[in-house]
């Protein structure tokens, strides 16, 4: 069964529907690509895909702590190169919504960084992960 069905809606924009929930995103083209930037790029949802699995895989280990991070955030950059034109970088800036001891922090930023997403990456691509807590 797919995962989604993506739908070219003309003028540089898809539609993407998730099979399981109906959910949809649309992209568009970048401005510096063609587009009018007004959606995520398909870039800009990889590099986001990143921010939101490191949060899943820390969410699902914090449950098991019962530790509650929600309200937490990330800011991400994603930095595109040419010759081809690629993902070279992407930061992800996280600010915590709580406090912990070391020993959660340690477990939660390390295990973060087992996403699927993290390990589907191109290992050219750098990643620069900063965790701030509260």
């Amino acid at each position: 069964m797919p995962t989604s069905k993506v739908t070219y809606l003309g003028e540089l924009l898809t539609s993407s529907i998730h099979i399981n929930s109906g959910s949809e995103i649309i992209s568009d083209a970048p401005l510096d690509n063609n587009g009018k930037g007004e959606a995520f790029s398909p870039t800009d949802t990889v590099a986001n895909a990143l921010a939101s699995c490191m949060f899943t895989v820390m969410g699902i280990k914090a449950r098991e702590m019962n530790v509650d991070f929600s309200g937490s955030t990330a800011d991400v950059t994603k930095i595109m190169g040419t010759e081809p034109r690629r993902i070279i970088a992407i930061q992800v800036v996280f600010t915590m919504s709580i406090s912990v001891d070391d020993k959660t922090r340690t477990i939660l930023e390390r295990t973060a960084m087992t996403c699927p997403v993290f390990y589907s990456l191109h290992p050219d691509i750098k990643k620069e992960i900063i965790f701030n807590w509260k």
